[in-house]
């Protein structure tokens, strides 16, 4: 009688464990639409980032759940999107994702005021942690780290004095980008030789640039990035172009007449690339989705487990005390380069990669950190 008590009762904690609810974290993305090149590759490094927490045991003795907030690149319908979601689980206790400024905006704003942390993966902008007070966090590199950075290999490396800005003024992002760009270059002592700006990138509105322009920094979106460079080469500019981590996309195929693009992103997972994790992390992703991963990918990665680890160190899915363990994370080492919160901060110290483009092949430069970087 005893041994059939004892076997109802292991029997009764084996039921109940495997009845635990699961940890849910939130993720949004643009799966339609102009974003997609983006958050596509975020939401499966995100996706193979809980599969691997999964494997490990999941989080506090549960599983972990991806909750999907999908989006077409519409900013209300994410803000509307995300409300929903928020509201019909309530137990979600943070949410990522996310490439645009103004996309993050729409979604962070509602998880504030559900008391909820936001960590963008792929917005850049370092003035977002200021419109979002509290709750809203980057795993990515500001845009003026990255426009900065930019800006010395033109003048430092390409040895270009004047250059002409293009971009698309439609949006924070490349507003910011191209803002912050012109600040570090002309603190090089560099000239800008002409500034055209596009309206809901009109790419037809852009013209020859000024003869003295040695290089161009076009900031566009990334539906945009093969677009313009075509039409700036059709015009006859052969100088060097160079642009953010929107240039980041699977655009380059076949493209073999192009040359002179440079640009600024967040990791580069090459064949080239040794390094153990970053080798195993394409592995994985190679396996599972079948293509290469590229930098949104790895954000989408270290973003998720940025939540994930939020949720180890503070014992707990109680929304305020993840938001709480991610602020105090010091020396992750994500995929995408090395990441700490310092005190009072919600943007991560990062090294940007450079890349190159010539006959269409994407080829990694190397990694950088701006000498001087322009204030938010």
């Amino acid at each position: 009688m005893r041994r059939l008590a004892l076997f109802l009762a292991i029997l009764i904690v084996g039921v109940a464990t495997a009845q635990e609810p699961p940890i849910l974290l939130g993720g949004a993305f643009n799966l339609s639409g102009a974003q997609s090149a983006l958050d596509q590759p975020t939401y499966k490094g995100a996706q193979l980032a809980v599969e691997h927490a999964n494997k490990k045991g999941g989080l506090l003795g549960r599983p972990v759940e991806l909750v999907l907030i999908k989006g077409d690149s519409d900013v209300e319908h994410t803000r509307l999107r995300t409300l929903v979601n928020l509201k019909s689980r309530p137990g979600i206790s943070a949410v990522m994702g996310l490439s645009d400024t103004d996309q993050v905006l729409a979604a962070a704003n509602v998880c504030a005021q559900q008391k909820r942390l936001f960590l963008t993966s792929g917005a850049t902008s370092p003035k977002l942690p200021q419109e979002v007070p509290h709750y809203l966090f980057l795993a990515c590199f500001g845009d003026n780290v990255q426009a900065a950075v930019g800006a010395e290999y033109a003048y430092l490396r390409l040895e270009a004095k004047q250059v002409a800005v293009v971009y698309d003024a439609s949006m924070e992002y490349t507003r910011l980008l191209q803002g912050y760009f012109q600040e570090r270059f002309k603190q090089l002592g560099g000239e800008v030789v002409g500034v055209q700006k596009l309206e809901a990138g009109d790419l037809s509105a852009i013209a020859l640039p000024d003869k003295a322009a040695e290089a161009v920094y076009l900031a566009v979106g990334p539906q945009d990035v093969l677009p313009g460079i075509r039409r700036l080469r059709t015009l006859g500019f052969e100088g060097a172009i160079v642009g953010g981590d929107s240039y980041d996309s699977d655009v380059w195929k076949g493209q073999g007449d192009l040359n002179e693009i440079y640009f600024t992103t967040h990791a580069y997972f090459g064949k080239e690339n040794r390094e153990p994790k970053v080798r195993q992390f394409r592995e994985a992703y190679l396996q599972k989705f079948k293509q290469e991963p590229d930098a949104f990918a790895g954000l989408g990665y270290d973003a998720m487990n940025l939540l994930i680890l939020a949720v180890k160190k503070a014992s707990s899915d109680k929304p305020e005390a993840v938001l709480e363990a991610l602020s105090e994370v010091q020396k992750y080492d994500g995929v995408t380069g090395v990441i700490s919160y310092p005190e009072g901060r919600r943007v991560p110290q990062k090294t940007v990669c450079l890349m190159s483009v010539e006959k269409g092949r994407v080829e990694y430069l190397g990694q950088a950190m701006p000498r001087e970087v322009p204030e938010p």
